[in-house]
């Protein structure tokens, strides 16, 4: 006997009410709500029924250790990231802003993974539309099947009934509906079911499935959070529109580590992994320019050097303005506030813009170092000693901190040729650093 209900869903986080809310009380969101009808089954009483299985547990310990047999893309920087490359069965949700290179990205993996069939569902493109982008890439896509198509339940009848698939990319899971369930396409109902239906159909047909997120204005995939939790991988394509290099990162991977990151650089045909990212960030700075310092970053576990520039100019109005780029403004204050508290610059009557070149963003406090020396070399007007690269978080009482793998960060600098690497083994204060490299 079934009993039907009314409820109101947040399309955001799956937080239920009995009626409708203006915000969210789970995540906070507004204007989430959405009614939906849901049929549960009325509960027998206790002892009738049907009995459960005989089950027994296993012991873990006798089962046998083993690595899955992977699929490799063929773009060494897309396997990085996946750990070595497609696990079969493995149902990955990749997710980005609009116009970041998400659809180049995948179509540019179907153009290296030559000799397998890959089918393309296209729920938001026209097929004419990436015909257009596989001409751009100098692609004949001959191993490239589309599928114009968004019912799941036919593109799951697909995938059972062609044995020679061995990906299959869907653009995008908010467009796919179900006609067993309740919703429109994008709603709480239909992602959630759509995504567990194709799931199990990879699981059973041991075919990998990329699935294409939208992705909101707060920078997280669109629709119930609990559809990160049925995927098996979660990639963001992060970049700034305004520049051609892109990061592919990992937020949740079964299969591998979540702490390798893939660069790639977006380019007029297509979309190219980068080798050497660090030799390339640095390849257009000036020599012999104050306001500048090279700083070595962990992403995941490689080690890439950046270029931190700063700007000191005379402020025009009472209050100084403090502007980053790829850069934290509320850890810029702060480290502005050491340099007038701990090194005795003035820097009340300057306005400061930081900027990180290339258009990426740092998160990490090792690059705390590498930021006060730029703003203090800027503000002095004088440039930092030759093949200098600096990194190490500065604590509030001046101090130069130890940071993660700096063995691999001073091999990395030195590769590239930096020779002084200064970090908190050879300097203990940041006025020590500011004093021996600015005079």
């Amino acid at each position: 006997m079934s009993k039907i209900k009314t409820l109101y869903v947040c399309q955001n986080c799956s937080y239920t009410s009995a009626q409708w809310v203006g915000q969210c009380p789970g995540c906070g969101s507004w204007n989430t709500f959405a009614e939906e009808v849901q049929i549960s089954s009325v509960a027998r009483p206790s002892g009738s029924g049907k009995p459960g299985r005989n089950v027994q547990p296993v012991q873990l310990s006798t089962f046998a250790t083993k690595s899955p047999k992977r699929i490799s893309s063929n773009i060494e920087e897309f396997d990085r990231v996946l750990g070595g490359g497609f696990v079969p069965g493995q149902v990955i949700l990749l997710g980005g802003e609009p116009g970041v290179g998400k659809s180049t990205l995948l179509t540019e993996i179907a153009k290296n993974m030559k000799g397998t069939n890959i089918m393309y569902v296209c729920g938001e493109e026209s097929i004419d539309q990436i015909k257009l982008r596989t001409v751009r890439m100098e692609y004949p896509a001959d191993n490239l099947y589309m599928l114009g198509e968004t019912d799941v339940d036919t593109i799951i009848n697909v995938m059972q009934t062609n044995k020679e698939i061995t990906l299959v990319i869907v653009d995008s899971i908010q467009t796919l509906t179900s006609q067993e369930l309740p919703g429109v396409a994008g709603s709480l109902t239909q992602v959630r079911g759509c995504s567990q239906l194709l799931t199990n159909t990879a699981k059973s047909t041991g075919v990998p499935i990329v699935l294409v997120g939208h992705v909101t204005k707060e920078g997280v995939v669109a629709g119930p959070k609990v559809l990160e939790h049925i995927v098996d991988t979660v990639l963001f394509l992060e970049g700034d529109s305004q520049h051609m290099y892109r990061i592919l990162r990992t937020d949740k991977n079964r299969f591998g580590p979540v702490s390798e990151v893939g660069i790639f650089e977006m380019t007029e045909k297509s979309m190219m992994q980068v080798a050497n990212p660090s030799e390339l960030f640095l390849g257009q700075m000036l020599k012999k320019s104050s306001g500048s310092c090279i700083t070595v970053v962990m992403e995941g576990q490689r080690p890439l050097l950046f270029e931190v520039q700063a700007l000191c100019v005379r402020t025009a109005f009472g209050y100084p303005r403090r502007t980053a780029s790829g850069y934290n403004v509320n850890r810029l204050q702060v480290l502005i506030a050491l340099l007038e508290k701990r090194c005795n610059l003035n820097l009340s009557g300057h306005d400061v813009y930081l900027s990180i070149a290339g258009g990426f963003k740092v998160s990490e406090y090792a690059s705390d170092l590498a930021v006060c020396l730029a703003i203090a070399s800027s503000l002095k007007d004088v440039p930092l000693k030759p093949k200098t690269a600096a990194f190490g978080e500065c604590g509030l009482n001046g101090e130069v901190r130890k940071v993660p793998h700096q063995e691999k960060r001073i091999k990395e600098a030195k590769k590239l040729g930096y020779t002084n690497v200064v970090n908190s083994d050879e300097i203990k204060s940041l006025k020590e650093a500011v004093d021996l490299l600015i005079k």
